[in-house]
């Protein structure tokens, strides 16, 4: 232990001179108190977001109309968490997620609100189950694309997660931005068949400097 060990060795062993026993504990106290703030604030560890779940039973486009829009029927389960053991997170910002097909969004969810808290070590699962049409700018190639995936029956869907947070005991606020990139296969009309889903882990976008 160096110095500490020396001062422990020198005063604790000498009964009369409880006073610097009493200090060196002291500063040990310190010392470790000081280890624990370092590991309980002193590194971010950021959330982690996945999908766990995910079914596909409706997924058509619709370009009869004036404007293009997609039927959809999509029910998904979202996973966020914070593995950080002392930090909780606040947001900045509402917490929200967007589906996406060919990089266009048709359709948006408020999954937490601004001010909302996320207790460390504590993991969110949100429940998504839409069905709808949905305003859809796809364009020549969009839709060309959505004819491709419909011959086969499996679609690439995007779930785009945005919010901004702020780590207990620290005042910068950092973004919270994650891709997660579907491969769902429509499930067959007028069955009950489950389609097997592979729990997708979401790519973090990289944190900024002071995050």
């Amino acid at each position: 232990m160096g110095k500490l060990g020396d001062c422990w060795d020198e005063c604790c062993y000498k009964w009369d001179e409880w006073k610097y026993c009493l200090a060196c504990l002291g500063i040990l106290a310190g010392v470790v108190l000081l280890a624990v703030l370092l590991a309980a604030f002193g590194f971010v560890r950021h959330a982690s977001v996945s999908v766990d779940e995910a079914s596909l039973a409706r997924f058509e486009l619709n370009t009869s109309s004036p404007v293009t829009s997609l039927a959809y029927n999509l029910s998904l389960t979202l996973v966020v968490r914070n593995p950080n053991w002392a930090m909780a997170l606040k947001n900045t910002k509402p917490l929200e997620a967007a589906y996406k097909f060919d990089d266009q969004v048709f359709d948006r969810f408020e999954l937490a609100g601004k001010g909302d808290r996320h207790p460390p070590g504590k993991t969110r699962v949100y429940h998504l189950a839409a069905g709808a049409a949905r305003f859809a700018a796809l364009g020549n190639a969009g839709e060309a694309e959505f004819r491709r995936e419909n011959a086969t029956g499996t679609f690439q869907v995007e779930v785009a997660v945005t919010g901004e947070v702020r780590y207990t005991a620290r005042y910068t606020k950092c973004k919270l931005e994650a891709s997660c990139p579907l491969k769902l296969q429509l499930a067959p009309p007028g069955t009950a068949a489950a389609v097997v889903f592979q729990r997708v882990k979401c790519k973090l976008t990289k944190p900024e400097k002071n995050c």
